[in-house]
C-alpha cells in the first residue's frame, strides 16, 4: 500500500558488549583522574581494564599501562571500601555506646 513503511530491521547487538566509559576529570592522556572517581567510577573502569588485558593488548607498552591504571584503579576501590568499613565501625560503636 502507499504510504506503508516497511518495518525497522533491528539492530544487532554485539556478543561482547563493551562497557560504556563514564565522563570524569582526565589528565593530559585521557585518562580519568584516579583521585577524584567514585568507587563505582574506578570499579567500572578497572572491569574495562581487566577486560582489555584479557583480550590482549597490542603492544608491551599498552599492555604495561593498562596494568598501571588497573593498579591505580584497585588501589582507590580499596580506598573506598577501607573508609566504608571505618564508617561502619564507627557507626556500631556509636549505636552500642548508646545502648549502654
Amino acid at each position: 500500500s502507499i504510504g506503508a513503511r516497511s518495518p525497522r530491521c533491528p539492530k544487532a547487538k554485539s556478543p561482547n558488549p563493551r562497557p560504556r566509559r563514564l565522563v570524569t576529570m582526565t589528565d593530559a592522556n585521557g585518562a580519568a583522574d584516579v583521585a577524584t572517581l567514585t568507587f563505582e567510577q574506578a570499579r567500572d573502569e578497572l572491569m574495562h581494564v581487566v577486560a582489555e588485558l584479557e583480550q590482549g593488548a597490542p603492544t608491551l607498552e599498552q599492555s604495561l599501562s593498562l596494568w598501571e591504571r588497573g593498579e591505580a584503579l584497585a588501589n582507590r576501590c580499596d580506598e573506598w571500601l577501607v573508609g566504608a568499613r571505618k564508617r561502619l565501625d564507627a557507626a556500631r560503636g556509636a549505636s552500642s555506646d548508646g545502648d549502654a
